[in-house]
């Protein structure tokens, strides 16, 4: 699966021809160790994360980033190794995205859904990826948009959270046949480009807009 019908790939040609932003796949190596029985035991650590990719909330002790507390209904999704995290609704389940670290979904409507990926970049802002009007623009049209899709912009904001800059807007996507509109939450950090992108088909999205704008207001990215 991936965004409006496009690849991983041609999503990360895009942003790098505009962006000047770089995709590698990374891999996971454990540390040579003097003990076989510690060295076993790192690899295994390292797959579990791999594998789980997320530290939820219910899982971990009090933590300052969920200070403010969880919204009624919502889950926190806090993955440390990645530094990044959000809030997501309580009876949705984790499903794996196409491209994207990690994602849940509404347990009847796969098309609902939260999913969040970064690419590496040797930007250090997210200013430096060009004015918010410009990125947000390139973005809807030749990224998130198939090419039988009209996108429509319907708002953006610039936000500091933490110190840390943010592109958030909202766009609807149009098909002959199909409509859906969606949040997307940017940022650049940890030499890292950072997406995260909630949405829903255009029927639904009247209905669950609130609920699904808490899970784009919550996107953080952490320190690593």
């Amino acid at each position: 699966m991936a965004v409006s019908s496009l690849s991983f790939n041609s999503v990360s040609t895009t942003l790098s021809n505009k962006f000047n932003v770089a995709y590698s796949n990374g891999s996971v190596t454990c540390p040579r160790e003097t003990s076989s029985i510690e060295e076993n035991n790192c690899c295994k650590r390292r797959l579990l994360l791999l594998g789980a990719g997320v530290l939820t909330a219910r899982l971990l002790p009090a933590s300052p980033l969920l200070a403010e507390g969880i919204p009624k209904s919502y889950d926190a999704f806090v993955d440390k190794t990645d530094g990044y995290s959000y809030y997501y609704p309580s009876d949705w389940t984790e499903f794996e995205f196409t491209g994207h670290d990690s994602g849940f979904k509404d347990r009847y409507l796969q098309l609902q859904n939260v999913r969040v990926r970064f690419i590496p970049t040797d930007k250090k802002d997210i200013h430096d990826l060009g004015p918010m009007e410009e990125v947000v623009t390139n973005l809807t049209r030749h990224v998130y948009a198939a090419p039988n899709q009209v996108a429509n912009i319907l708002d953006m904001q610039e936000r500091t959270v933490d110190g840390k800059n943010y592109y958030f807007f909202e766009y609807r996507l149009t098909s002959p046949n199909y409509a859906s509109c969606s949040f997307a939450n940017i940022a650049i950090a940890n030499g890292r480009y950072y997406t995260l992108i909630v949405a829903a088909n255009d029927r639904r999205w009247k209905r669950f807009r609130n609920k699904l704008k808490v899970v784009a207001d919550s996107f953080k990215v952490l320190d690593i």
